[in-house]
């Protein structure tokens, strides 16, 4: 018997995708407790872009943007055995066949039609969190140096490139901080919602940060429910912080950067309308 190519021992899997700092690491946390779903353990930067094709830097640095046409039978077919090797469920079993897999990084959220064609029964995960509150913690992880994904960026001459990389990153080149990170936040949004509103909304599940943390039971076990996977634990009122957590969290404490975030409202507002009413959508 010819042996399951490793794109075909991951079965159905799930994406979490959201613009960057949504709180996306705590779901994952939360999310990957359900009984017979897989993971690597945390995020797979380096798995996805060890295949050469995807490394930013193959493709003339322009984005981490990866569409259906960049999956090919042999890169997705490496990236499959790099994530298949090293999943494991919530008790530390390896996989040993066809399983189901939780997959979340951020520069994701720039991925869906890659991901959609690599696996066409795959199925995705949109979490939003209130965009005031995102950039100030997207701020805050530029400046903390602990999120620097491409600190040699060719041409780049401000802060160490922190995050995921966005399509037209050059012209951001010379702007202050706070209006890189809004448009870094619109732009990403922008694409996904566009990607993910060309998927069957079988596909696609939504989170809303703020409702998660105020009933984390009920929503694990609704996102469980559509995603079709069992939920069998028992959550407190609140939930423990996630490892890239850079402060304490509180809902308030973007108010601390009010000065430097209200001017970028204007950027990042029709994105954010949008955003909201897809949310709503699912409701």
């Amino acid at each position: 018997m010819t042996p399951l190519r490793f794109r075909d021992q991951i079965v159905r899997p799930i994406f979490i995708v959201s613009t960057p700092r949504s709180g996306s690491t705590l779901l994952f946390e939360t999310l990957v407790n359900a009984p017979d779903l897989f993971s690597t353990g945390g995020e797979s930067h380096g798995r996805i872009e060890r295949v050469a094709d995807f490394h930013p830097a193959k493709r003339g640095w322009g984005s981490n943007r990866l569409i259906a046409e960049d999956a090919t039978a042999g890169a997705v077919e490496t990236m499959a055995e790099l994530f298949h090797t090293g999943l494991a469920d919530r008790d530390g079993n390896p996989a040993l066949g066809p399983v189901r897999m939780l997959e979340k990084t951020p520069k994701n959220a720039l991925r869906v039609p890659f991901f959609a064609s690599a696996w066409p029964d795959s199925l995705f995960v949109y979490l939003y969190r209130d965009v005031r509150q995102t950039l100030a913690s997207m701020m805050e992880a530029w400046v903390s140096g602990r999120f620097r994904t491409y600190p040699r960026l060719p041409g780049w001459t401000g802060h160490p490139w922190s995050l995921l990389l966005v399509p037209g990153w050059r012209e951001l080149n010379g702007r202050q901080l706070p209006e890189i990170v809004a448009r870094q936040w619109s732009i990403t949004t922008k694409v996904l919602l566009d990607d993910l509103e060309k998927l069957s909304s079988e596909r696609v599940a939504v989170v809303d940060h703020k409702r998660f943390l105020g009933a984390p039971q009920q929503t694990m076990e609704a996102l469980s429910g559509a995603l079709g996977l069992d939920w069998d634990r028992q959550l407190g009122s609140e939930l423990p912080l996630s490892k890239v957590t850079v402060s304490a969290p509180n809902p308030d404490k973007w108010q601390q950067l009010a000065h430097l975030i209200e001017p970028t409202m204007p950027i990042v507002e029709q994105a954010d309308a949008r955003a909201r009413a897809f949310v709503a959508r699912f409701s």
